[in-house]
């Protein structure tokens, strides 16, 4: 097509350091207005997001999208997907403390579990009922939500043998079979003798075959720091949700309270 033949309001292509002032003019304005177009879209989304109501610690929108990561990882969660091990001799030596937060008074005298059922009165067991139980060891790579992680040796009992020993967890009062979905709660309520601290967890991770009710790390009682005398070690989950010292359990079909998610973060907390 010769020059004559362009379309009238087509811009004559010219070497940038002769294009008229005009002409200039005009892209400058145009790529301002992209530029003003998209920095105004995150900014727009800012201020409707820090405008919205809250839900559980943050901003509704923020809760949505980790209540949309949390139904994406149940999806995927299966009892026999396990959390890589390690040999007893990875484990550190000196096992990292993940917080101080419902623990920080001493161990109670006397101190019992207290297990609360539906229309029954409540369970008061010892340490020693749940070292009736079989023990299992675990060497895994605990993860913190603060960013760091360590290879830990812990041992105790399965949370799912106590649940089945106690027949808890379930409407009917029965032993618990993940099969029998209907039959389970949902939740599985934990929380510190001073109520100080305190975390749901989903029966699906209650029920996995790593998840104990630890009484040992590195082959020793657990120490006051650590959570004596007995706490849960869930490796499927971060440290937020592995409780100390372990004061009640209830069971529950609505969501318990937790700590750190009434503080903004992820509810469910799954690897």
């Amino acid at each position: 097509m010769s020059q004559s033949a362009k379309p009238k309001s087509a811009e004559p292509q010219l070497p940038e350091d002769n294009i008229p002032e005009s002409i200039a003019r005009r892209r400058m304005i145009k790529a301002f207005g992209w530029f003003a177009l998209a920095s105004a879209v995150p900014f727009g989304v800012y201020e409707w997001v820090k405008n919205s109501v809250g839900a559980q610690g943050i901003k509704r929108p923020l809760r949505n999208v980790l209540n949309v990561n949390e139904a994406i990882a149940r999806t995927y969660f299966s009892d026999t997907h396990l959390i890589p091990t390690f040999p007893v001799e990875a484990a550190a030596k000196q096992a990292r403390i993940n917080g101080y937060d419902g623990i920080k008074s001493p161990i109670p005298e006397g101190w019992k579990l207290q297990i609360d059922r539906a229309n029954a009165t409540p369970l008061l067991l010892t340490v020693d009922d749940v070292k009736a139980l079989p023990k299992h060891e675990i060497v895994y790579e605990f993860k913190c939500i603060e960013g760091w992680s360590q290879v830990q040796h812990w041992a105790g009992a399965r949370l799912s043998d106590f649940m089945e020993k106690y027949k808890l967890g379930t409407h009917s009062g029965n032993v618990p079979n993940p099969d029998n979905t209907n039959d389970l709660f949902k939740y599985v309520g934990l929380e510190t003798p001073d109520k100080e601290y305190y975390v749901g967890i989903d029966i699906e991770s209650a029920l996995h075959p790593q998840t104990l009710l630890a009484y040992e790390l590195n082959g020793q009682p657990i120490t006051a720091p650590h959570g004596a005398p007995l706490r849960l070690i869930i490796p499927v989950k971060y440290g937020v949700k592995n409780l100390k010292r372990i004061g009640r359990m209830f069971f529950a079909d609505t969501r318990p309270r937790d700590f750190w998610a009434e503080r903004g973060y992820d509810y469910y907390v799954g690897l």
